[in-house]
């Protein structure tokens, strides 16, 4: 399979469980098919194969400098698996916000604009959640008690 099919599959194989959290964050196949290993493990499954088809890195590729991560990242098969990397941590990150908005109270329609940025944006989704969280429910941390 090549590099631009599987990040075709994934780049929108992750758009119906965002469309679940979103629109049906109460629905009970959501909780199936989002809450659940599936989709993160499909992911994880692609990440782990663009990884083991990469090769080896260029020389002064790595995680110490933002040229070595630049460079790291200039392979298709490493680019790939960075971004499965993002699709897998902010889908999880507005799985969380949606059942966490669910837990408090907050009105799905509130969480839809974080969801979006989330998936977009993360950190700022989660920034943009974290100051809903706040405002409606009074909750300064993220805890989930």
């Amino acid at each position: 399979m090549s590099v631009e099919t599987v990040f075709a599959i994934c780049n929108y194989g992750v758009l119906p469980a965002w469309l679940l959290i979103a629109f049906a964050p109460s629905w009970a196949w959501t909780n199936r098919i989002v809450h659940a290993i599936w989709i993160p493990g499909l992911l994880a499954s692609a990440y782990i194969w663009a990884f083991a088809n990469n090769g080896a890195a260029p020389e002064g590729a790595g995680f110490g400098s933002l040229a070595g991560v630049m460079l790291l990242l200039s392979q298709p098969h490493a680019a790939l698996a960075g971004w499965i990397h993002y699709l897998a941590f902010d889908l999880f990150v507005g799985a969380w916000e949606a059942r966490d908005a669910q837990r408090l109270g907050i009105s799905p329609i509130l969480v839809a604009p974080c969801l979006l940025l989330t998936l977009m944006a993360g950190p700022t989704g989660l920034l943009a959640y974290g100051l809903l969280r706040w405002t409606v429910a009074k909750r300064v941390t993220l805890q989930e008690s």
